[in-house]
């Protein structure tokens, strides 16, 4: 079973992971490139990027990885950090999370997390 294939895609912030959607990917801070801290109210408002992902274009295959969660789920990682959505981003291209409480940023396909 595959799942999502990541991207990069041009944005205002430079050039960011999304999905095979153009739907922009997150982290969050405190999860700091290791398992996922973000459930309940966090995970509705932040929806974890689940399953095997694959790289295309500038996104770099030997980044991708997986974390458990506390449900058995496994949340697609990037450089080490879990990834996200926004539940308030609307429409593929959107950054409405960027810098949300100082701890939702864009990463790069570089790895390196945008700020």
């Amino acid at each position: 079973e595959t799942g999502p294939a990541l991207a990069g895609a041009e944005s205002a912030l430079g050039e960011i992971v999304v999905d095979d959607g153009g739907d922009t990917l997150y982290v969050f801070i405190p999860d700091d490139g290791g398992d996922s801290t973000c459930y309940d109210d966090c995970a509705t408002a932040w929806p974890p990027l689940e399953g095997v992902a694959q790289a295309t274009g500038t996104v770099d295959a030997a980044l991708l990885g997986t974390t458990a969660r506390t449900d058995g789920a496994e949340q697609v990682t990037y450089n080490g950090w879990p990834l996200y959505y926004f539940a308030n981003d609307a429409a593929p291209g959107d950054i409405n999370g960027q810098g949300v409480n100082d701890v939702w940023y864009v990463i790069a396909p570089s790895g390196e997390v945008i700020r």
